[in-house]
């Protein structure tokens, strides 16, 4: 009886090779950062103004750091956001 095994290389291992890796690792920790930073601001009873105005800028601003999509935001930004909701923004090389 054969042992069943993985066959063929890892989808990172693919990304990898496409020269992709880096843009889509990039793209998922994005939607992470923003999907938990809508979650605070639901369990925080916060609107989308009110923490523009805690972050001292614009609704406009705000939508495209929630905006999951939108990888055009700096370090300097999700540390602001994450202050802003009680929580501190943590970046680790792996």
């Amino acid at each position: 009886m054969k042992k069943k095994g993985r066959v063929g290389s890892s989808f990172d291992d693919f990304l990898k090779e496409d020269g992709l890796y880096a843009e889509v690792t990039a793209r998922a920790v994005k939607r992470v950062i923003a999907r938990q930073l809508g979650a605070e601001m639901r369990e925080h009873h916060l609107t989308k103004a009110a923490l523009a105005r805690r972050l001292r800028t614009s609704r406009a601003q705000l939508d495209r750091l929630l905006d999951p999509d939108n990888e055009s935001v700096t370090l300097g930004t999700l540390a602001r956001a994450a202050h802003a909701v009680g929580r501190t923004l943590r970046v680790d090389l792996v």
